[in-house]
């Protein structure tokens, strides 16, 4: 199992989560060390999401180490805020490369050998900004929506293949992004969300847990949402 984005606040809980299971994670990072340190059964890869012969080539060492990639969890994503006319076209760049770019090279350069495998998970962590909007987020939510848009089209190409492409559209967790956004705006927020209150990573984890499962074979190409009642 592939997580992206793994030192942050989202994939720290995921990666915890998972590594109760019997799986091998693979732990992405760029910046910072994940939590769970290496072991027999955790693994370090460092990339930067931005270029992308280092996005191909961080999966081609994942399938040469282990023999195949199974399932892929693209968690990472980076927001830079601002109102659409001040975002500078590096800013909208490098936000389309992490958020957009990087899952796609990651999914097709995987795709081929769970094709031959006839096995596979893929899930895109996208957001409900995608699907509503919020001011200053342009180059984000267009990134997001581009995700939904992506998950969609692989996953009726892969269908016949027994791989599985979702995508879960977050509301506003308690671990993550909220937590560089100052007090009174995350009041605001909370007051939004029907239920009054932030998500908790569990519902993420355990959404992805089912997911991976047999049980939800049948299920692909969709987006689920966890926002907590807000309008996705």
């Amino acid at each position: 199992m592939l997580i992206t984005g793994a030192s942050g606040g989202m994939g720290k809980a995921i990666s915890k989560w998972f590594n109760e299971f019997d799986y091998q994670l693979v732990l992405h990072y760029f910046d910072h060390l994940p939590i769970l340190a290496e072991s027999e059964k955790i693994k370090h890869v460092k990339a930067d999401l931005r270029d992308t012969e280092a996005v191909k080539n961080m999966v081609q060492h994942i399938i040469s180490s282990y023999g195949s990639l199974d399932v892929v969890i693209n968690n990472a994503g980076i927001s830079k805020s601002s109102m659409s006319w001040k975002t500078s076209f590096d800013s909208w760049n490098e936000t389309m490369a992490v958020n957009l770019n990087a899952p796609f090279i990651i999914s097709a350069s995987t795709i081929p050998k769970m094709r031959e495998n006839c096995f596979g998970r893929i899930i895109n962590i996208t957001s409900v900004v995608a699907q509503v909007g919020a001011v200053g987020t342009a180059a984000y939510a267009a990134s997001k929506a581009g995700l939904i848009g992506l998950t969609k089209t692989i996953s009726k190409e892969t269908a016949m293949h027994g791989i599985t492409v979702n995508a879960l559209a977050l509301g506003y967790f308690n671990t993550g992004m909220i937590k560089d956004v100052p007090e009174e705006i995350q009041k605001s927020i909370v007051q939004s969300i029907p239920m009054n209150r932030l998500g908790t990573a569990d519902t993420v984890c355990k959404t992805i847990e089912w997911l991976i499962s047999e049980e939800a074979a049948y299920v692909t190409g969709q987006v689920i949402n966890l926002n907590g009642g807000m309008q996705g």
